[in-house]
């Protein structure tokens, strides 16, 4: 009985240890990243089309913003962001592009790295690329199997 009371009351200061120790408070000057929109959608997109997109963002803390590093969630898509600083009230822009030689629908993330409280944001881009046919060729596909004896006929 004494060691089950024992181990309880080891647990109870770990708890409490643990509990003690919050994060620290966020800087009030360490720079802060905002964007206008953290996901955008291509909607339908031709095949072999330009796959860019430039996501618009603000530095809306106090100290410079830099950026570290930014992944894409696949070799299809290739983020570019700028290197220098962004000081305080600058905006500027990550470039995301998608290859879209890929048909089909997609979903896809770009994980951010600053210095920023928030250290890492993650930007989504999404869409459905055409197959190279559609792309090509611009009339809309008619399956003449599906049509009933009496359409296309006149009374």
């Amino acid at each position: 009985m004494k060691k089950i009371i024992a181990l309880l009351f080891v647990l109870g200061s770990l708890h409490l240890t643990v509990s003690a120790q919050d994060k620290a408070p966020a800087n009030p000057n360490s720079p802060e990243i905002k964007f206008e929109s953290e996901t955008h959608d291509y909607g339908t997109i031709e095949f072999a089309s330009d796959g860019s997109y430039a996501f618009k963002f603000t530095n809306t803390g106090k100290d410079p913003l830099i950026i570290t590093d930014a992944k894409g969630s696949c070799g299809c898509t290739v983020p570019k962001w700028p290197k220098e600083p962004i000081l305080k009230g600058q905006s500027n822009f990550i470039t995301v592009t998608y290859d879209t030689k890929r048909p089909g629908p997609f979903t896809k993330t770009v994980t951010l790295t600053s210095n920023a409280n928030t250290s890492t944001k993650v930007l989504t881009i999404k869409g459905v690329v055409k197959t190279q046919e559609q792309s090509e060729d611009l009339t809309p596909l008619r399956n003449t199997n599906s049509l009933s004896p009496m359409e296309g006929q006149s009374k």
